[in-house]
């Protein structure tokens, strides 16, 4: 018997979504930062057993959209109900509602199974934990719960073999040696964003798109071109910082992460481009992967 399906993983920005499916998977598939909305898409990660492909989807944290391109993470989430096999609800510790009630509602009355998964327990106490174990099994009757630290690791198993105790027959639906949905292009923007996302503050991580325009690869090297676009002419010199050495810290970073991910040594260009409002038009949107509406 062969068993396999998609689990889909949902809830507030910054609950641990991302790290707990990158423990599942073994691989840094998605972007963890401290910072809120770090994950923009909707990210397939699959891990294959002899008898099981479990299909993971990290989504873009629930909010309520201020323009266009939070409008188009909203459609990933909102897409994450369509196909799920079973459903993630992520809270953590301290938390007492979803942002947004109308999801909220789709999850309570979900006719698919539902686990709701309390992160970050390393970081309270058995009082508290107890209090909030209460709060979120009454006000999601229709969920397993399970008290977990993704970062941990702590509960992480128990969760993935109860996944793969609802998952239906079926074969695989991907081939058994794939990792992911995204071409490898995706994954240089994802570790140059990361970067920008650690080293920047304020507006500007959150103004940035990176667009890979070149991926060569070679027998013992990668050479990638990338540019990192920005909405103003002041975002632009704030990302190069005095004399480039801001852009090269990315640069550097970001290389050494992808010379992990790809497991090769990796040449890495960075440029800054100036794409004026591209968060609210819907063209560029579209053209980074974004409003499939």
């Amino acid at each position: 018997m062969h068993k396999a399906g998609f689990v889909n993983i949902i809830g507030n920005p910054n609950v641990g979504k991302s790290t707990l499916m990158n423990a599942f998977i073994g691989e840094k598939l998605s972007i963890i930062t401290s910072k809120a909305q770090t994950t923009r898409h909707r990210i397939l990660g699959i891990v294959n057993g002899e008898d099981f492909q479990v299909i993971l989807s990290d989504t873009p944290g629930i909010i309520k959209p201020a323009y266009e391109l939070q409008a188009s993470m909203m459609d990933f989430v909102k897409s994450a109900f369509d196909d799920a096999d079973v459903l993630i609800y992520m809270v953590e510790i301290g938390e007492k509602e979803l942002k947004d009630e109308a999801f909220f509602n789709k999850i309570t009355n979900s006719k698919i199974p539902v686990l709701l998964l309390l992160n970050k327990i390393d970081t309270s106490n058995q009082e508290q934990l107890e209090e909030q174990a209460q709060l979120w099994q009454e006000k999601v009757p229709n969920a397993e719960f399970f008290p977990i630290s993704a970062l941990e690791g702590f509960n992480v198993k128990n969760v993935f073999d109860r996944i793969i105790e609802l998952l239906p027959e079926s074969p695989a639906y991907y081939p058994k040696d794939q990792l992911t949905d995204k071409p490898e292009r995706f994954f240089v923007n994802e570790a140059i964003r990361e970067k920008i996302l650690m080293h920047y503050k304020k507006e500007i991580p959150y103004a940035v798109e990176v667009d890979t325009e070149e991926f060569f690869e070679e027998e013992t090297i990668i050479r990638m071109r990338s540019v990192i676009m920005v909405e103003r002419e002041t975002q632009k010199g704030i990302i190069i910082g005095h004399k480039g050495s801001a852009l090269k810290r990315v640069g550097v970073e970001a290389r050494k992460e992808l010379e992990k991910f790809f497991g090769k040594q990796v040449h890495l260009e960075l440029y800054v481009k100036v794409n004026k409002n591209w968060r609210s038009n819907q063209k560029q949107l579209k053209r980074f992967g974004y409003n499939q509406r």
